[in-house]
């Protein structure tokens, strides 16, 4: 007579439980020294939180255990949670009072966490709990900040329907805006610009989104601001415009919506640098000839005296001398 399947099913329950306790175990012995002065049901509050096991979080909260207690990081078994995409703990830890808008000693908290590791759902869930969307990490950057780097569209959203400030900067000046042009993120550029961002802040470098995008070759995200009315001559706090960049770049098709947007192909920055001189201080033949094409002057000097030719024997680039002596 086979046995029946009770004492196998047991067995195995009993088996996974001891796993578990064995993370639990293990991830405790490892993080000790993040949890220095804690007891030992709050650093198991906290792996448990972060492993998903709601057995061992209600059995910890039951016991008394409070459940905004934190590392000495100042993360907290909410946090951890977030962290892991752990959505059934995150619903119980908030279900037990958990604090939606504690901070760690670099300012992050449970919405900047959702956000950080893309967690759309969890982000939803901390908002409804009322989760601050100005809340600023020690960097300086909120929710909107971190998921509009990341293009985290449908977040994006989310934080700007729950009055997220499009126009708020982080510690080096950078908006939501620039955050998201920087990276490329064509869509959340345009939800960003649908929502009153401003298309020239500047961060402290003096570069705008228009600029960073121009560096980072993002054509797509150029032409968007330039349709929301970027200034195409903005230039940074060394005087370089988008079209230095994409000439330094060599990215012909960033320099043709800069061009045709209004951008001068003479404006030189604050060494007297053009973008043809940029072109060639780079060895970009292509965008030598797009240049000179659309007015560049090859007669223009830097402050030291140079031309364009100039810079070009400088680096022996024959194929721009060429072009260049063929337009004295």
């Amino acid at each position: 007579m086979r046995n029946s399947p009770e004492p196998l099913h047991a067995a195995t329950l009993a088996a996974v439980k001891g796993v578990r306790l064995l993370l639990v175990a293990v991830l405790l012995a490892l993080a000790g020294t993040l949890f220095a002065g804690d007891s030992e049901h709050e650093k198991e509050l906290r792996v448990a939180a972060a492993l998903g096991d709601n057995e061992v979080v209600l059995q910890m909260l039951d016991q008394g255990v409070p459940v905004d207690t934190a590392n000495s990081f100042g993360k907290t078994a909410l946090m951890m949670a977030i962290e892991n995409g752990n959505i059934d703990t995150v619903s119980l830890l908030l279900s037990r009072g958990a604090n939606v808008n504690m901070r760690t000693v670099a300012g992050c908290t449970p919405l900047t966490f959702a956000a950080e590791n893309g967690h759309i759902a969890l982000s939803a869930l901390v908002l409804e709990r009322g989760a601050n969307v100005h809340d600023r990490t020690r960097a300086g950057w909120d929710a909107l900040m971190i998921a509009s780097r990341y293009g985290i569209y449908d977040m994006v959203d989310q934080l700007l329907f729950k009055g997220a400030d499009p126009k708020a900067s982080d510690k080096e000046g950078k908006t939501a805006l620039i955050q998201a042009a920087e990276k490329g993120h064509e869509r959340v550029v345009q939800l960003l610009l649908d929502h009153g961002a401003e298309v020239d802040s500047r961060d402290k470098s003096g570069a705008t989104a228009l600029i960073r995008a121009a560096d980072m070759r993002h054509a797509d995200v150029v032409g968007l601001l330039l349709a929301a009315g970027a200034d195409a001559d903005a230039a940074d706090n060394d005087g370089a415009t988008a079209l230095i960049w994409a000439a330094s770049q060599g990215s012909q098709e960033v320099a043709k919506l800069l061009l045709a947007g209004g951008a001068n192909p003479n404006k030189p920055d604050k060494d007297g640098i053009t973008p043809l001189m940029e072109a060639a201080n780079n060895a970009q033949a292509e965008m030598e000839l797009l240049l000179l094409g659309q007015g560049a002057d090859p007669s223009l000097k830097d402050i030291e005296g140079r031309t364009a030719l100039d810079i070009a024997r400088k680096k022996n680039n024959l194929e721009i001398i060429d072009i260049l002596q063929g337009r004295q």
